[in-house]
């Protein structure tokens, strides 16, 4: 990985401060990307690397995090977007759509495509890039309603959220790969495992609680980031896209709604118009 430019989201704890870690050992220039700027300096002075500021519960947050990666590193190599979260309480964002859609989905989305010209530079001068998107095996058993993105419609359940935006990333996954299998970008999706992390914490009341009394029981987050830094680096994934991980890094078929192409593509436009910009 010496010479690759690689931005790790959410990077600060977790998966994704332990998929920076990993990389930055394995000779990666590593921009951490993470919300809090106590804790964004406080893991570039234990991993190293660079860091760029980003709050995913806020979009304008997100495009000036992206023109600054743009305008700082003309090649990006690898984009790892690990950020996530899981509220149990519904919210609504500075930019008025629900929290968890926010963060785990709409984000990400305008995050990869705002910062894909360097993407697609790392690619012509390198012969493949690499974009590796976190879901969840919760995907598996989610289902859209398209009606109600915003979680407004019914009764607000953050587990179903969650599931559901984590089956919005395989979806964009694979959307994405489709896009840009000519200038050779790879983009794959993948379940980590489930992870003593310190995710979902932030919640009160019985999920905070839940969190830290199975946290002994879970995955630890180095091993959790096994599959992320494998999808990031090994060769034997070179060229493999619009595919899905689980958290022994083995390929597995994603649920049959990921797949279907008329799904991905009305995700894809509910996207661009929520947005208020498009992406060819």
């Amino acid at each position: 990985m010496r010479g690759r430019r690689v931005v790790v989201t959410g990077a600060t704890t977790g998966i994704g401060k332990e998929t920076a870690r990993g990389l930055a050992k394995m000779g990666a220039d590593v921009v951490i990307v993470g919300r809090d700027p106590k804790k964004i300096d406080e893991t570039v002075r234990e991993i190293g690397g660079t860091s760029v500021r980003c709050d995913f519960a806020s979009l304008g947050s997100v495009r000036q995090a992206a023109r600054e990666l743009l305008e700082r590193f003309p090649e990006i190599h690898v984009l790892v977007n690990n950020a996530g979260a899981v509220h149990m309480e519904r919210a609504v964002t500075v930019d008025g759509h629900e929290r968890t859609f926010q963060v785990n989905h709409l984000g990400p989305y305008l995050l990869t495509r705002s910062v894909l010209p360097s993407i697609l530079r790392a690619a012509r001068s390198e012969r493949h890039a690499r974009i590796v998107n976190v879901a969840s095996m919760m995907h598996a058993s989610a289902t859209i309603d398209w009606d109600d993105l915003h979680s407004a419609k019914s009764t607000y359940v953050g587990l179903r959220t969650y599931g559901v935006t984590k089956l919005m990333n395989v979806m964009f996954t694979n959307a994405l790969a489709r896009r840009l299998i000519e200038p050779n970008v790879d983009v794959t999706s993948l379940h980590p495992g489930v992870i003593a992390s310190g995710f979902g914490s932030n919640n009160k009341g019985w999920m905070g609680f839940g969190v830290r009394v199975v946290a002994p029981f879970l995955t630890t987050p180095e091993k959790g980031a096994r599959t992320s830094i494998h999808l990031a680096s090994a060769p034997d994934v070179e060229g493999v896209t619009g595919k899905y991980f689980d958290e022994r890094s083995r390929e597995i078929p994603s649920s049959a709604l990921s797949r279907d192409e008329n799904a991905q593509e009305k995700l894809w436009q509910l996207s661009e118009s929520l947005l208020g910009d498009s992406f060819a």
